[in-house]
């Protein structure tokens, strides 16, 4: 019986964004496979594991979220546009800064609910404090 080898790579060369077109340099820190765009964040659909990019979909992943790791170190969510993979992956010491914080706060820009109604609730909350209900 024979096993397939899983050959990993190490992705330390620039390329060129196929979402927004820039030139990613190598990695500086954080990541020993770069998978996504320090500019956009946006990623293609290479790896079954990571770094093997044995992938047969390379379509581009769009970067839908952040995940805060238990340690703290923040990850990002991205989703495959062909066929909906989703995948979790590193950020790197390079990232735009902007463009993380932009991603980790568009839950909050885009609320289910108006904002008046948190204030509302909040102002019955403090108006009904200390008052005995007995």
């Amino acid at each position: 019986m024979s096993r397939n080898k899983i050959h990993h790579t190490r992705e330390n060369t620039a390329f060129i964004c196929r979402h927004c077109g820039r030139i990613v340099p190598p990695p500086l820190s954080g990541t020993q496979h770069r998978n996504h765009c320090c500019h956009c964040l946006w990623s293609l659909h290479v790896d079954v594991r990571t770094g093997d990019r044995r992938s047969g979909c390379r379509n581009k992943m769009e970067p839908v979220g952040i995940w805060v790791m238990p340690d703290g170190e923040w990850s990002l969510i991205h989703r495959c546009v062909k066929c909906g993979m989703l995948k979790h992956n590193r950020i790197a010491g390079d990232d735009n800064e902007g463009s993380l914080l932009s991603l980790a706060l568009k839950p909050v820009s885009l609320l289910p609910f108006p904002v008046s109604a948190i204030a509302d609730r909040m102002a019955e909350t403090h108006n009904t404090e200390g008052v005995f209900h007995g």
